[in-house]
């Protein structure tokens, strides 16, 4: 079995000591992928965030770094005038390109550009992520980067995880590194508030990330049926589902929410509520759930950056799995989220596997939620990642 102590993805972010504000950024990387978010998929204390800025005594530029250290490596740099200035800066940042170049995809470097005289001075426009493009506050410039990042950040896990399976890199990994992440926007066209929503959203998925939607009937092509080819695409996307009035009380609706919780795609409820649900769906829970005001859809970059981290949480927890379970045996069922009694409707039959057992995040599941599960399924054992890496079987 695989070291679970190597880091799956380490995060650098480097940036000139004379850029004041570079400070503030790095820090908010490391509070969002640090934080709890991460915490239960990556490891204890999330992703592992370095800084890259403070040179050693006797030099002018920060300490290398070294790619060795983790599974992949991903290097923010955040590019402004002093960075474009300092000769001794753009020798350390070519060499850090590359060192990352010769390395393969597992390991990348961000450049983000503060101002567009960095860039030049780099000779790497066509990479940059352009803060200068961006509108907003210094945060919520910020808030797009977190966003911006944790996107790319799934592509290198999903050419790591694939490199696993597969590992004579070929031909073909550039073209599956660049393949984009589809959303299914699950919308309910009985109201007033679905569809609109459901259009916004779209528009700025193509317009931002450029993550390619799968939207209602007028994507699904001629002489192939209807739910065959809709069902499909709920089992292979992310999904956001728009959650309106009537929503909960539209039988496909209700089916696209539960063939997503089968499937343990990645899952973002937009809670767009005008007055009243009826009958709230249960098997809506379990997900985040974000906010969504339907006569006021500013928030819809909220969802979709939560959505972006329930992509790449999706792509560690896939990672750490197939690194961890190389001799696991057939009775071991591998969840992406804390487990739910939907949960049961995907096990084998007892007939095959009389004892199976249920690995998923951490932290464990609350007593009265396992005391549910032992009245329900007492055949079926639930272990949290860290109990089962530790043993803990009965």
């Amino acid at each position: 079995m695989t070291d679970p102590t190597r880091p799956l993805l380490v995060v650098y972010v480097a940036w000139h000591p004379g850029f004041a504000e570079g400070a503030w950024i790095a820090e908010a990387l490391r509070k969002h992928f640090r934080r709890e978010l991460y915490e239960n998929v990556a490891g204890g204390t999330g992703l592992s965030v370095l800084f890259r800025s403070v040179s050693p005594s006797g030099t002018n530029v920060p300490l290398p770094i070294d790619l060795n250290e983790a599974e992949t490596t991903a290097v923010v740099v955040l590019a402004d005038p002093h960075t474009a200035n300092d000769d001794e800066w753009l020798r350390y940042i070519h060499a850090l390109a590359e060192q990352t170049e010769a390395a393969g995809l597992g390991a990348r470097v961000f450049p983000v550009a503060i101002e567009q005289s960095a860039l030049l001075a780099l000779d790497i426009a066509e990479q940059a992520l352009r803060w200068d493009y961006w509108d907003g506050s210094t945060e919520e410039r910020q808030q797009q980067l977190v966003g911006e990042l944790a996107y790319e950040f799934s592509r290198m896990l999903r050419h790591y995880l694939e490199h696993l399976k597969r590992p004579a890199e070929d031909e073909n990994a550039l073209e599956g590194y660049l393949r984009k992440v589809q959303v299914f926007l699950s919308h309910s066209k009985h109201d007033n508030d679905g569809e609109k929503i459901a259009c916004a959203i779209r528009e700025r998925l193509q317009a931002g990330h450029g993550l390619s939607s799968f939207f209602d009937v007028h994507d699904i092509p001629a002489g192939l049926r209807f739910n065959k080819v809709l069902l499909q695409q709920v089992r292979v996307s992310a999904m956001v589902a728009i959650h309106t009035d009537s929503y909960s009380s539209r039988e496909w609706c209700r089916q696209e929410v539960i063939e997503a919780k089968r499937w343990n795609v990645p899952f973002v409820v937009a809670n767009s509520l005008s007055q009243i649900d009826e009958r709230g769906f249960p098997y809506m829970g379990n997900v985040p759930i974000v906010r969504l005001d339907p006569n006021g859809v500013d928030r819809i970059d909220v969802v979709i950056r939560r959505l972006l981290d329930e992509v790449l949480k999706d792509f560690l927890w896939r990672c750490r799995v197939e690194l961890a379970t190389r001799e696991a045996d057939t009775s071991i069922i591998f969840v992406p989220r804390p487990p739910e009694l939907i949960t049961l409707a995907s096990l084998p039959p007892a007939e095959a596997v009389p004892s199976p057992i249920i690995v998923y995040p951490d932290p464990p599941l609350s007593a009265e939620e396992e005391r549910l599960f032992a009245e329900i399924a007492p055949r079926v054992q639930l272990r949290s990642l860290t109990e089962w890496l530790a043993g803990a079987l009965r």
